[in-house]
């Protein structure tokens, strides 16, 4: 039988988060999905898996709730076993920015939506527009789009310090790209607020664009947060790079040096017959030395 992995977020006010969690985790028991949901009172940021006919029932109920009623679900094949388990916990945000007095209100202040089709015909037009690019380092390296830029975030909660990295695009066409549009769509803003003049969003992310266009303007493998670690996408090859040998991976490992767990691409050939790997010689001299 047939899985589905839906990717979704929403932007909206949530004025009792555990009690919606309690409800939404009811909601996902009945109906045997797994996966990662955040709830905070500024919304919902989600990714589950389940059979097609349930993931189908899911979206039905879930959308019945007014709140949520023009929600995007985007979705992608499954493989049955992307997640262990069903994960739902509130948070302060549905990403963390950690922007504090700065935090942006999507609902208020944020970039204009981009439709991915506008941009591949921005492309094809050969306009003058940066992307910068709002996911971590780690996603970027192995499948992003033609000539964006990355900030060098290692998590989200580097939002505030790209400012400077980015000051030169102030005056240019800026449209803010991540996987799914929870990210692009909290950063867009805080460039709006950071006084940027020309700042887009990409509506739906990354996922949607490749959805309609595959194969075009973006190279290598698109990172998700599950199972899959990468999702295979149409003619892009592979871009990514092992940190080790530097030959084309998309293979990634947690260093094994514990005190490290970095997250990185390294090959086959690069691990030992365990299939253990380390992101450099230090953590790999440091694990020898200590055993």
């Amino acid at each position: 039988m047939s899985h589905t992995i839906l990717l979704y977020y929403k932007y909206t006010q949530i004025e009792n988060p555990a009690e919606f969690m309690d409800s939404h985790r009811a909601l996902c028991k009945s109906l045997n999905l797994k996966g990662r949901i955040i709830i905070a009172k500024e919304g919902i940021n989600g990714t589950v898996e389940g059979l097609t006919k349930d993931t189908e029932e899911y979206i039905k109920k879930f959308t019945s709730d007014e709140r949520f009623s023009d929600i995007v679900f985007k979705k992608s094949a499954g493989t049955g076993d992307a997640f262990p388990k069903m994960s739902i916990k509130v948070r302060d945000e549905i990403v963390t920015s950690h922007l504090g007095e700065k935090d942006v209100d999507p609902n208020v202040m944020t970039g204009k939506r981009l439709d991915p089709s506008e941009l591949d015909q921005w492309y094809e037009d050969k306009k003058d527009f940066v992307i910068v690019d709002m996911r971590n380092d780690y996603e970027f390296n192995v499948g992003h789009f033609e000539n964006s830029i990355m900030p060098g975030m290692q998590v989200f909660s580097d939002l505030k310090e790209i400012i400077p990295k980015i000051e030169e695009f102030r005056d240019k066409k800026i449209i803010t790209v991540c996987t799914g549009g929870v990210r692009c769509e909290k950063a867009s803003g805080y460039l709006v607020q950071e006084g940027f003049n020309d700042v887009y969003q990409l509506d739906g992310g990354m996922a949607t664009y490749l959805d309609r266009h595959p194969g075009k303007h973006f190279k290598g493998k698109l990172y998700v947060f599950d199972k899959r670690i990468v999702m295979q996408t149409e003619n892009q090859g592979v871009i990514g790079k092992c940190i080790r040998c530097e030959n084309l991976s998309d293979d990634f490992i947690n260093c094994t040096n514990l005190k490290c767990n970095d997250h990185v691409i390294c090959c086959l050939n690069c691990r030992d017959e365990d299939g253990r790997g380390f992101c450099s010689q230090k953590c790999e001299s440091v694990l020898i030395q200590s055993k």
